[in-house]
């Protein structure tokens, strides 16, 4: 798979969080990612050179299945809506769509509504403001995607209504989301990557749990239970298929992001429902980490483990630390080896091959680490303080 864009694909943000989210709730799927992002790049290409050079050396040389698109930030030039830049634009986005796919007939192609301007936190520059150009240019993709039936994803309609939910709360955090009003920071773009994610129908089940306390009967989804003997008012073992999402909410900006959008709902569920319990306060650990204590009543409704400091959102932690780190490799092989150092060189094709195969190793410790573990956890009474 490519993510193919400009400088705010270059960031490997909204990339990374979807790379991840697909390693850990799908960890037996065998999916390559490529992140192949240029910041200043328009339909016609950029620094990185012209459209056919970047198609040919940063995404056909990968031999993709699945690949992303995401232009239009710099193509309508930051101006009021001009249709001579805008027919450059149309042109030029449905002759990349011809290209990939007479290289690629089976391609499968996702086109991206241009990310927002931020004309939500600070005052439009013109009237009207930039955003509402680049919707003007998202409904072109659109509309090309259902031409050539290809997969559309809107990046930018719900990243602006979180924006605003965000504003009205916490303005100074909400600004920065998108800092620089161009290129959101993680926060922002952990809201596109949502965004993306649901394009693809992406599950928001991570497991999910239901034990009654009287009969000590447990039934679960994407998970196997087995209810242990223990000191515990309850003691079980869960194999889940799969880990939740991490997200850093100890971020301020994240966690505001978090709380203005339907991010856990949508894509991180990973549910505990305990019935029939005594009414009074249980404290839950797994393994040898205690997670929280809640009531009987909060138990029974269900809690969202994949929104506390767990075991597994640790193990998730990890994965995308590994997510980082591969992706950090490749650009510099990419962008300060394969592209700078003279290809007369003789130990130039060496080097690309041992820092391919550097990443390589840092893509299995990232597939090991996304395997999930089998857990024990201990549901007991919470100690009364005097």
């Amino acid at each position: 798979m490519v993510f193919y864009g400009d400088s705010i694909t270059d960031q490997r943000l909204y990339t990374t969080f979807t790379e991840t989210y697909a390693v850990t709730r799908f960890p037996k799927m065998n999916v390559t990612f490529v992140h192949s992002g240029w910041g200043g790049d328009r339909v016609s290409g950029g620094g990185g050179g012209k459209i056919e050079t970047r198609l040919e050396r940063d995404v056909f040389a990968y031999k993709p299945t699945v690949m992303t698109i995401m232009l239009g930030m710099n193509d309508a030039s930051y101006r009021p809506f001009d249709q001579g830049i805008f027919a450059t634009y149309t042109n030029g986005y449905t002759k990349i769509i011809e290209s990939a796919k007479s290289a690629f007939p089976n391609l499968r192609i996702t086109v991206i509504q241009p990310s927002p301007f931020d004309d939500v936190t600070r005052p439009p520059n013109f009237e009207g403001g930039y955003n509402a150009v680049l919707l003007r240019y998202g409904q072109f993709v659109k509309e090309l995607a259902e031409q050539k039936n290809l997969t559309f994803a809107d990046l930018n309609t719900g990243v602006v209504e979180a924006t605003k939910k965000a504003d009205a709360v916490d303005h100074e955090n909400a600004v920065k989301l998108n800092q620089d009003r161009v290129h959101p920071g993680p926060g922002g773009q952990l809201l596109m990557a949502a965004e993306l994610l649901k394009a693809w129908n992406a599950p928001a089940l991570v497991s999910h749990v239901e034990i009654n306390a009287s009969t000590k009967k447990a039934n679960g989804q994407r998970t196997t239970v087995t209810m242990t003997d223990g000191d515990g008012v309850l003691n079980w073992t869960q194999m889940d298929e799969a880990l939740p999402m991490h997200v850093d909410l100890k971020d301020p900006v994240v966690a505001l992001a978090i709380k203005s959008s339907d991010f856990m709902e949508a894509l991180n569920q990973q549910t505990l429902k305990i019935t029939d319990l005594p009414a009074g306060n249980y404290s839950l650990s797994i393994g040898n980490e205690s997670v929280g204590e809640f009531t009987a009543e909060a138990l029974a409704k269900g809690i969202n483990l994949a929104a506390l400091n767990t075991p597994m959102t640790a193990q998730a932690a990890q994965v995308h630390r590994y997510t980082l780190q591969h992706n950090e490799i490749h650009f510099h092989r990419w962008r300060n080896v394969q592209l700078k150092v003279s290809s007369d060189l003789p130990t130039l094709e060496p080097a690309l091959k041992a820092l391919d195969a550097l990443e390589e190793d840092i893509v299995k410790l990232q597939r090991r680490t996304a395997q999930p573990n089998k857990r024990e956890y201990k549901l007991q009474k919470a100690e009364q303080n005097i």
